[in-house]
C-alpha cells in the first residue's frame, strides 16, 4: 500500500454541520448505466459551530451539481476521490446531484450492483456514497421518496423503502414506480431492487387490527422454498408485540432474496434484502440447524425495525447499540420458541469459539471501538455477540420487568433519533433507579475477564464463603483494565442433587434457587449463612456474563454437576470442563511423546449421558459434543496443530470404541419413519452417533452412512451421513460425494455444503481437492457464499491449513489477494484465519508471519490492510 490509510477516532466525533430534511431520488435504469438524480432539502444544524463549507461523501461518477436551481461550474466545488466540497452554501438550500453508475461492474457488492441480471443495493455502512453524493453518516436522518424508471420487460419489479404511492407506464418499453418512506432514516437504510422476481404473499394483522401486507421476493425457481420464512416473519411480528409491545409501522413488509450478498441480511426500512442462505428453506435442501438460522435471521432483521431503524446509532462506533441489542432480542425469540437451555449453550459455544479468540488476538476491541480504518471490519463477533451478552447482563441485573421498563423509556425518549450506547444505558438506569456507571466499562474495555473463584466451608458455623477475584489482560494501546460490574449467577447444590436455600450474611431470610451476585471489586467475598452441608457450587449459571471462570472442582464434583445441576448450561459446562482438563493433559503427553490414555471416569460420564432415559435428545446431543480443535488451540501456548488434531482424534476414537454399544443403540432408537420438524433433536443425536460409529474398524457403519446419504428425504440426514463419511477413505465416500455433487449441481446453496465438505476434510490431498473444486462449474470466487464455503472453510482446517510445509498458508494468502481485487469485504474476513498465528509453535509462526508480510507488501484495500497490519504490529 502506497500510504497508511486514515484512522477514524471516536473522540473526534462532532455533530453534522448540516441536516437533510427530505431526499427525493430518481433512478433511471438503462442496460449498462443507471443515472441517479437526488434532490436534497438541506439546512444548517443549529447545534454545529462549523463553517459554511459543505462536504458530501461520494465516489460515483459526478455529472452535475445544482444549488437552488443554478447549475454549479466545476470551479464552484472541489471534487476528490471520496467526496465533494462546496466551499460556500447558505443556511438553507436545495441541492440537486446527478450521478452515473455501472452496476454490472460493481463486484464489491456495496452500493448499487447487479446479480443474475437483477439490481440490488447494499448501503450499510457506507454504500450509499457509491450511489450519490450525500452526508453518508447515520446521524443525518431524512424522509426519502424514491422513483424508479426502467424497462418493464427486463425490470418488471421495482421496489424501494416505505409504501408504494404510485406507478405507471411511460411508453411501450418503460414504466415507473414511486415509493415514499414516511419515517426519517439515515442513508445506510436506503434500499432499491429492480428485476425479474416473483413474490409469495401473505398478511399479518397487528395487535391494533391493522393489516400489513407481507411479500417475499425471489427468483422464480426458489418460490417453493419460502413458506418457512413467511411463517417466521409472522412469528417474529407476533412475538415482538407480545414481549416488547412493538408493532410494525408500515403498510407493507418485504423481503428480497439475492445470492450475491456480503452478509446474512440487511434491515433496510420496509425492504429487507437477504442472502438466499438466510431465507430459503426446504427440508430436502436445508438442515435443521439451517432452518433455525433462517428463523433467527428473519427475526433479527425484523426486530431492527425498532432497534436500529426507528432508533438508530449516532455514529458507527455505536454499532453495538443496534446490533448487540437486536442479537439479544433474536436470541430470546429463538429461546421462547424452542429449547431455552439448548439455545443458550449453542450461543455460548459460538461466543467461545469465535469471539473469545478475537478478544485474545491482535484485532481485540471493545464492543464500542475507539478507532477504525475500515468500518466494514467492525461487523465482528465482539460488536454483535459480546454486545448481546452485555445487553443480557442488563436483563440479568434488572430482571424481565426492569429490562422492559428500560426498553419502554428508551423508545419514549429516542424514537426517531440517532443515539449512543450511553443513551441506552441511561434509559436502563433511570427507568429502574439504579447506578450503572461502573457497568459502562463494558463498552470501552476490551478482552475477556477472568473470574478466579475459591470457597471455604465452616461446618461448625454453617458458613460458606465464596471469594471472587476478577482480572483482565492488558491490551497494547488501550487503557489499563479496571474492575467491571459482573453479574455472577450461582446456586449451591446439596448432596441430594438439589439446590440449597441461599441466604447471604445480613439478609433476613433464605431464597431458593439461583442467586445473582454483583461482582464489582477486584477481589470480593460473599458469605452464605445457615448452609447445612458443604455444597458443590454451580457457578455462572446461564452464562450470566461473558467471562472465563476458574474454580478448583474435583473431577467427581464435575461428574456430579453433569448429572444433577438444575441449570442446563452448568450441566453442559461441567462436561466441557472435564474435557478441557483431559485435553490439556493429553496435549502435554503427546508433545512429550508419552502414551495417551483415556480415564474410565471420562468414559463413564459420557455413558451416563447416552443412557439417560429422561434427557431431551437435543440436549443430550449437545452434552456429547467435545471442545472443537479451535477451542483446544486456545487452551495452550505455542500450540502444535498436528498434536491438537492427534489428541482430539484419539479421544473420539476411544469414545467410539468404549461406547460402541451405546452409540449403536442411540443410532437405532432415534430413527424416524417420516420427517417432522419437531424431531430435529432426534436427528442430531442419531447423526452424532453415526459419525462416532464410522470411526470403528467395522464395515457396517460406513455402509449405513452410504445408504442414508443416498436415500435420505431430508438434508439433515443427508449431511449427517456425508459428515460421517468426510474423513472415511473408502468407496462409500467416493460414491456419495459423486452422487451429491451431481444431484445438487444446480442448487447453489446445497453446493455450498459440498464445497465446505471438500475443504474441511482431514484426508490426504485435501488442498489439491480444494484447488480442483475452484474449477467446478458451480464455483465462483466472486460469490461471497462460495468463497466462504470453500476458501473460508479451508482456513478452519486444522490439518491442512496448518500443514507443516506452509502450503496451506501460501494458498490462503494467494486467495486473499485474488479476493481483495474483487470484494475487499469478503477478503478481510478470509484473511482472519491468520489472526492466531502467535499462538502457534515457532515453525508455523514463522511461516504464517512470512505470508502476512508478503500480503502487507502488496497493494491492499483498507479492509485487508487493517487486519494484516494489526496482526503484524499488535
Amino acid at each position: 500500500m502506497a500510504q497508511q490509510p486514515q484512522v477514524n477516532y471516536l473522540k473526534d466525533y462532532t455533530v453534522p454541520p448540516y441536516l437533510v430534511d427530505r431526499v427525493d431520488l430518481k433512478f433511471d435504469i438503462e442496460d449498462a448505466q443507471t443515472r441517479v438524480h437526488s434532490r436534497l432539502v438541506v439546512k444548517r444544524n443549529e447545534k454545529s459551530a462549523a463553517a459554511s463549507a459543505l462536504w458530501l461523501d461520494g465516489s460515483a461518477r459526478l455529472l452535475s451539481l445544482t444549488l437552488d436551481g443554478e447549475r454549479l461550474d466545476a470551479s464552484a466545488y472541489q471534487l476528490a476521490a471520496d467526496g465533494v466540497l462546496i466551499p460556500a452554501v447558505p443556511d438553507s438550500f436545495i441541492l440537486e446531484v446527478e450521478t452515473e453508475l455501472e452496476p454490472a461492474s460493481n463486484t464489491s457488492l456495496m452500493g448499487l450492483y447487479a446479480s443474475n441480471g437483477n439490481l440490488f443495493t447494499q448501503c450499510e455502512p457506507e454504500g450509499f456514497r457509491k450511489i450519490t453524493f450525500y452526508m453518508d453518516r447515520p446521524d443525518v436522518m431524512a424522509k426519502f421518496t424514491t422513483t424508479i424508471v426502467a424497462d418493464k420487460q427486463k425490470f418488471p419489479v421495482l421496489l424501494s423503502n416505505g409504501n408504494k404511492v404510485g406507478e405507471g407506464v411511460l411508453d411501450k418499453k418503460r414504466h415507473w414506480v414511486k415509493w415514499v418512506d414516511p419515517y426519517r432514516k439515515p442513508s445506510y437504510l436506503f434500499a432499491l431492487v429492480a428485476g425479474k422476481l416473483v413474490a409469495a404473499r401473505d398478511k399479518f394483522i397487528t395487535q391494533r387490527g391493522r393489516s400489513v401486507a407481507l411479500e417475499i421476493w425471489t427468483e422464480a425457481a426458489d418460490q417453493d422454498k419460502v413458506a418457512f420464512a413467511m411463517g417466521a416473519v409472522k412469528r417474529a411480528m407476533k412475538w415482538d408485540e407480545q414481549r416488547f409491545g412493538l408493532e410494525y409501522d408500515l403498510d407493507i413488509y418485504m423481503i428480497v432474496a439475492v445470492s450475491d450478498f456480503n452478509m446474512g441480511a440487511m434491515e433496510n426500512k420496509g425492504l429487507n434484502i437477504f442472502n438466499t442462505s438466510a431465507v430459503l428453506a426446504r427440508k430436502d435442501t436445508r438442515t435443521d440447524a439451517e432452518f433455525q438460522r433462517v428463523e433467527a435471521i428473519i427475526a433479527h432483521e425484523y426486530f431492527h425495525n425498532w432497534t436500529g431503524n426507528r432508533v438508530t446509532c449516532r455514529d458507527w462506533f455505536q454499532l453495538s447499540l443496534k446490533e448487540g441489542l437486536t442479537v439479544f432480542r433474536d436470541q430470546e425469540f429463538s429461546s421462547d420458541l424452542g429449547s431455552r437451555g439448548v439455545k443458550r449453550i449453542d450461543d455460548v459455544k459460538s461466543l467461545r469459539a469465535l469471539q473469545f479468540p478475537e478478544d485474545a488476538g491482535p484485532t481485540a476491541h471493545p464492543i464500542r471501538p475507539e478507532s477504525y480504518i475500515e468500518m466494514n471490519n467492525f461487523y465482528t463477533m465482539t460488536v454483535y455477540e459480546k454486545g448481546a451478552e452485555v445487553v443480557r447482563m442488563y436483563h440479568t441485573l434488572l430482571g424481565e420487568e426492569g429490562f422492559r421498563k428500560g426498553m419502554d423509556l428508551y423508545f419514549k425518549r429516542h424514537d426517531g433519533q440517532a443515539v449512543s450506547c450511553d443513551d441506552f444505558r441511561a434509559a436502563m438506569a433511570d427507568a429502574n433507579g439504579v447506578d450503572l456507571d461502573q457497568f459502562a466499562l463494558w463498552y470501552s474495555q476490551a478482552g475477556t475477564p477472568l473470574l478466579q473463584v475459591s470457597s471455604h466451608y465452616d461446618a461448625a458455623a454453617r458458613r460458606y464463603e465464596l471469594t471472587v477475584v476478577q482480572s483482565c489482560r492488558a491490551i497494547a494501546g488501550q487503557p489499563a483494565p479496571q474492575p467491571l460490574h459482573i453479574p455472577l449467577a450461582l446456586g449451591l447444590v446439596g448432596s441430594d442433587g438439589k439446590d440449597l436455600p441461599l441466604q447471604l450474611e445480613g439478609e433476613g431470610q433464605a431464597q431458593l434457587g439461583t442467586r445473582v451476585l454483583d461482582v464489582k471489586q477486584a477481589s470480593q467475598t460473599f458469605v452464605f449463612i445457615d448452609v447445612p452441608e458443604e455444597p458443590v457450587p454451580s457457578l455462572l449459571r446461564g452464562f450470566s456474563a461473558p467471562v472465563r471462570l476458574e474454580y478448583d472442582w474435583r473431577d467427581e464434583q464435575l461428574a456430579f454437576l453433569m448429572a444433577n445441576d438444575s441449570d442446563s448450561f452448568c450441566r453442559w459446562e461441567a462436561g466441557q470442563t472435564l474435557a478441557e482438563r483431559l485435553f490439556r493433559q493429553l496435549i502435554e503427553a503427546a508433545a512429550q511423546g508419552r502414551a495417551l490414555t483415556l480415564p474410565e471416569t471420562f468414559v463413564a460420564a459420557f455413558r451416563a449421558v447416552l443412557k439417560d432415559p429422561l434427557a431431551d435428545p437435543a440436549f443430550k446431543a449437545m452434552m456429547l459434543g467435545l471442545p472443537s480443535e479451535a477451542e483446544m488451540l486456545e487452551m495452550v501456548e505455542q500450540a502444535d496443530p498436528a498434536v491438537i488434531h492427534q489428541v482430539r482424534d484419539f479421544v473420539l476414537d476411544q469414545l467410539a470404541e468404549a461406547l460402541r454399544g451405546e452409540w449403536h443403540e442411540a443410532y437405532h432408537l432415534n430413527q424416524t419413519r417420516e420427517y417432522k420438524p419437531e424431531d430435529a433433536g432426534r436427528r442430531d443425536l442419531k447423526n452424532r452417533a453415526l459419525q462416532m460409529l464410522t470411526r470403528l474398524s467395522v464395515a457396517w457403519p460406513a455402509e449405513a452412512a452410504r445408504k442414508q446419504a443416498l436415500e435420505a428425504d431430508n438434508m439433515s440426514d443427508q449431511m449427517g451421513a456425508m459428515l460421517a463419511l468426510r474423513d472415511h477413505d473408502g468407496e462409500e465416500r467416493d460414491e456419495c460425494y459423486t452422487d451429491f455433487a451431481a444431484r445438487w449441481q444446480h442448487d447453489a446453496l446445497v453446493m455450498d455444503k459440498f464445497f465446505m465438505l471438500v475443504a474441511s476434510s482431514q484426508l490426504e490431498g485435501t488442498l489439491d481437492h480444494v484447488k480442483a473444486a475452484m474449477e467446478h462449474p458451480a464455483f465462483n470466487l466472486k460469490n461471497p457464499n462460495k468463497a466462504r464455503a470453500l476458501i473460508g472453510s479451508f482456513g478452519n482446517n486444522m490439518v491442512h491449513f496448518h500443514a507443516a510445509d506452509g502450503s496451506g498458508y501460501r494458498f490462503l494468502a494467494e486467495q486473499v489477494l485474488a479476493l481483495d481485487a474483487i470484494n475487499p469485504q469478503v477478503a478481510s474476513r478470509i484473511v482472519r484465519a491468520f489472526n492466531r498465528w502467535k499462538k502457534l509453535e515457532a515453525g508455523r509462526q514463522a511461516l504464517m508471519k512470512a505470508e502476512l508480510e508478503r500480503l502487507l507488501a502488496a497493494p491492499l484495500s483498507n479492509d485487508v490492510y487493517e487486519i494484516v497490519y494489526k496482526n503484524l504490529n499488535a
